[in-house]
């Protein structure tokens, strides 16, 4: 279906430029007044347009370039909807957008490799933390990252392969050795080191702390009970080390959390933790809780591991959640517990003790070293 006048064209173009435009691609092009796009995209296409370049930055900006300008083609990198400016467009313009898509760099990469698309784990590192590819590189595992450096990406990954200008006249494929690329270029690994899980429940020991963490075993069974799923917010309240609010945004790329603590220092730790464990958009807020929830986005399940005895913190963080929410508290106290068992006898939910053990020398022998037990109450709203 062809696009009304008025509509906004977004248009795929790759390195070879308006050769490489399908018919329908150069029709689209052609039927327009303005063209929008990079400096770099603005000179691949010959003709008589009026251009406009991105400005910077670009998405405060949208609203009132589209105001401005009407019958306008927007030339974007390969495929708009993958990565690209055409998602953006979408979520504020909805349906005057059509799109008119062309290979993707990582179609192209793995058409070169030999890869199969369906197996490849991708990672855009536009404007965006290299720390996001660690969660990603586990032994055996393809992964092609998108405005990565090669120079950084190496030093994470190990041995790489650089993909320049895939698809135009000066395309080249070969090993990183320290060489300039071109920025225009993806980056494939095929990496072979050690890696962590994703399954909550990651040692202790890859945390710095000052004491105040939820141990592995008792995490595992928290996040367990918070039941973190693909796209959903979580607030950790008296986050310590941030290790629930880091296992979560771990289990999912696009799962999100919001530490809060009131210690600079720890808060601090937790910022340092998440980007090390490859979640460097874990969210941290410096305060007092229950003040400092105030005004945060509303989440899709809460976990307390400190400050529970604090007056209204607990109806602060039950009023926050919405209908199907998670709310998981744990209590080493008896004060805290005695706080959780009045809650538990007014809402109900899963009440358990955890008790953990861990076997340590005795002399020339093995015994139980008791930690202190912990109680997990569990309610969904």
């Amino acid at each position: 279906m062809s696009p009304a006048p008025s509509d906004v064209v977004v248009v795929g173009i790759g390195a070879d430029g308006w050769d490489g435009l399908s018919p329908a691609a150069r029709q689209a092009v052609s039927g327009s007044r303005v063209l929008m796009g990079s400096q770099r995209q603005l000179d691949l296409v010959p003709g008589e347009f009026e251009r406009v370049a991105w400005p910077s930055p670009l998405v405060p900006a949208l609203p009132a370039l589209f105001e401005k300008y009407r019958d306008v083609c927007v030339l974007a990198s390969g495929d708009p909807m993958f990565h690209g400016i055409g998602t953006t467009l979408v979520r504020l313009l909805g349906d005057r957008v059509h799109v008119v898509p062309h290979p993707s760099s990582v179609s192209l990469a793995c058409a070169r490799l030999g890869w199969a698309l369906n197996e490849v784990e991708v990672v855009s590192l536009v404007a965006r933390s290299a720390d996001l590819l660690r969660p990603v590189l586990t032994p055996g595992r393809r992964v092609l990252v998108l405005g990565g450096d090669p120079e950084t990406v190496t030093a994470m990954a190990g041995e790489i392969t650089v993909l320049e200008q895939l698809g135009g006249p000066a395309e080249r494929v070969y090993p990183w050795s320290g060489q300039d690329s071109d920025p225009l270029c993806v980056i494939a690994i095929e990496y072979g080191g050690s890696a962590l899980s994703r399954v909550p429940g990651l040692p202790d020991d890859v945390y710095e702390s000052d004491g105040q963490l939820t141990k592995r075993e008792v995490r595992a069974i928290s996040l367990s009970r918070l039941a973190p799923l693909p796209g959903q917010l979580l607030w950790d309240v008296g986050a310590g080390s941030g290790s629930i609010a880091i296992e979560w945004a771990r289990t999912h790329p696009t799962c999100r959390a919001i530490a809060v603590e009131q210690s600079a220092e720890r808060a601090e730790r937790i910022a340092g933790n998440a980007a090390s464990l490859g979640v460097p958009g874990v969210e941290v807020h410096i305060g007092r809780a229950p003040e400092v929830l105030e005004g945060l986005e509303k989440p899709d399940a809460i976990f307390i591991g400190g400050g529970v005895t604090v007056p209204g913190l607990l109806q602060a963080c039950w009023d926050a959640l919405a209908s199907g929410g998670r709310l998981v508290v744990n209590a080493v106290t008896l004060e805290s517990e005695a706080v959780v068992a009045q809650w538990y006898a007014r809402l109900g939910g899963d009440l358990v003790r955890i008790a953990v053990n861990r076997g340590s020398p005795v002399g020339k022998f093995t015994g139980w070293r008791p930690h202190m037990p912990v109680t997990t109450w569990s309610v969904t709203k």
